[in-house]
C-alpha cells in the first residue's frame, strides 16, 4: 500500500510534525486521516465543497518536464517547498533528481526536515535571538539544513549562536535582487561572505538570489531581456567571490518564470521552481518560450472543486468557493471548460460567476472545476490535497506545513 494511504505511516508523519516546537495541530491526525481515507476512490465530482485537487498525471509530468528541459544545460533544481508545503511531494521531487529543496521559513524548513526531507535550503533569514538559536538546535540536529544571511551583524548574531550551540552551521549569502531582501552586490556582498568564510562555526557555500519582479513579466523575450539584465549585479559579485578563492558550490535562484533563462546565467548552479509543480492561472498567462500566449512547458495540475449554490440572478452563479477557498489574486480562477466565465472570489465564503459565452447551462448542485488564480497561498488554505488520477481519489496528501509561517 502506497505511503499516502497508509493509516500507520500517516499518523507518525503527523505525529512526529506535531511535536516539533512550531507546530500546534488543530486536528487530531488521527481524526483527519479518518475523515478523508473515505475518500478513496471516490469521483472528484463527488467531492465535498470546496475541495483542493492535484492531478497527479500532470503533476508527475511536471515534475519529470523541468528536469527535461535543463538537460545538458549543468543546471539543476532545486525546488520551493512554499508552493506545496508537503513532505511527500518534496520527496518526490527529490526522487526524480532534484538536489535538495528551498523553504521560505523556518517552521516550514522543521516541518520539511522532521518529516525526513534531507536537504532543505532557508532562503529567508532569521534575525530574532529565538529563531536564531532555534535554528541552530534544528542545524545540530540535521546535518541538511542550510540557512541564508544577508547583513553583518546577522552573521556575526549567527556565529555566537552556532559555537554556543557547538555545531559549523551551513550558510549561504543572500545578494539583493529586486530591493526586498539580501545584501547589497559588490563589495559589501564579497565582505560578508569572507566574514562567513573565515567565522570558525560558520561554513560557506555559496549565495542564492531570486528575481520574483521578473517571473510574470508577460512575453519570454522581454522576461529573458529582463532576468538577465537584472542579474548583471549579481554575477559581479559572484565572480567577486570566485576570484577571492571562496567555496561557490551554490549559486541558486530564479523560479518557474525564468527556469529556462538562468542556464544562461554564469556560474549558475540550481533554480529554485516552485508553481511549475502546480502551474496556475498567474503564470499560465506570461507567455512561454515557443507559444507566445500560453505558458504551457507545464500543465496546470492544481483545481479547486466549487459547487453552484445559487442562480436565481440572470447571468450569474454563485458558489461555495469564494476567498477562503482560492484567495483574492487576481487574475481569476479559470474554469475548466468554460474559459469565457468570470470566477470572481471576492467575498469570503462565496464565488461569483458571471456567464459569458456559456457552452452549457448550469443548475443548483453542479459542480465547477477552477484553476486556481496562484497556488501558493491557495495551497496555505487546506489541510490536505486529494491527489486525483483517472477522475477519481487515489491518494490524501497531508499539507503538514500549512500556516507554518514564522
Amino acid at each position: 500500500m502506497s505511503n499516502y494511504l497508509n493509516r500507520r505511516k500517516f499518523l507518525q508523519a503527523s505525529a512526529v510534525a506535531g511535536a516539533a516546537s512550531f507546530l500546534s495541530p488543530s486536528l487530531s491526525a488521527e481524526t483527519l486521516y479518518e475523515a478523508q481515507v473515505s475518500h478513496i476512490g471516490k469521483s472528484k465530482w463527488d467531492l465535498d465543497t470546496p475541495a483542493l485537487c492535484v492531478d497527479l498525471d500532470k503533476m508527475e509530468k511536471n515534475i519529470k518536464a523541468v528536469h527535461t528541459g535543463l538537460k545538458g544545460t549543468g543546471v539543476g533544481v532545486r525546488p520551493h517547498v512554499k508552493t506545496h508545503k508537503c513532505p511527500a511531494i518534496a520527496k518526490m521531487q527529490i526522487a526524480a533528481g532534484a538536489v535538495g529543496v528551498c523553504a521560505a521559513k523556518l517552521s516550514e524548513s522543521e516541518v520539511m526536515l522532521v518529516n525526513g526531507v534531507e536537504n532543505v535550503l532557508m532562503t529567508g533569514v532569521n534575525v530574532t535571538p529565538s529563531k536564531i538559536k532555534h535554528a541552530m538546535a534544528l542545524r545540530k540536529k540535521y546535518k541538511g539544513f542550510y540557512q541564508a544571511v544577508d547583513n553583518m551583524q546577522n552573521a556575526r548574531d549567527l556565529q555566537d549562536a552556532a559555537k554556543a550551540a557547538g555545531i559549523v552551521a551551513d550558510i549561504v549569502v543572500d545578494l539583493d535582487v529586486i530591493k526586498r531582501s539580501g545584501v547589497k552586490n559588490g563589495q559589501p556582498a564579497l565582505e560578508l561572505a569572507q566574514f562567513v568564510d573565515k567565522a570558525p562555526n560558520l561554513k560557506f557555500h555559496g549565495v542564492l538570489a531570486y528575481d520574483g519582479a521578473v517571473q510574470h513579466v508577460e512575453g519570454f523575450k522581454a522576461r529573458r531581456e529582463q532576468a538577465l539584465k537584472t542579474f548583471e549585479p549579481v554575477v559581479h559579485s559572484y565572480e567577486l567571490m570566485k576570484k577571492a578563492g571562496l567555496n561557490m558550490e551554490i549559486f541558486s535562484g530564479g523560479g518557474t518564470g525564468t527556469y529556462d533563462i538562468m542556464p544562461e546565467v554564469s556560474g549558475f548552479t540550481d533554480v529554485q521552481v516552485g508553481s511549475y509543480l502546480f502551474m496556475d492561472h498567474q503564470y499560465m498567462i506570461i507567455g512561454g518560450k515557443n507559444n507566445d500566449k500560453e505558458f504551457d512547458d507545464f500543465a496546470p495540475s492544481l483545481t479547486v472543486m466549487a459547487t453552484i449554490i445559487n442562480n436565481s440572478n440572470e447571468g450569474k452563479y454563485v458558489t461555495d468557493s469564494g476567498a477562503k477557498a482560492l484567495t483574492l489574486n487576481v487574475p481569476h480562477g479559470k474554469i475548466i471548460g468554460e474559459p469565457d466565465f468570470d470566477y470572481n472570489a471576492g467575498s469570503d465564503e462565496y464565488g461569483s460567476v458571471k456567464i459569458i459565452n456559456p457552452n452549457k447551462t448550469y443548475k443548483v448542485g453542479d459542480k465547477f472545476e477552477v484553476i486556481v488564480p496562484h497556488c501558493d497561498p491557495v495551497v496555505n488554505l487546506y489541510d490536505f490535497m486529494y491527489g486525483i488520477r483517472n477522475g477519481k481519489v487515489e491518494k490524501i496528501l497531508p499539507i503538514l506545513a500549512r500556516g507554518k509561517s514564522q
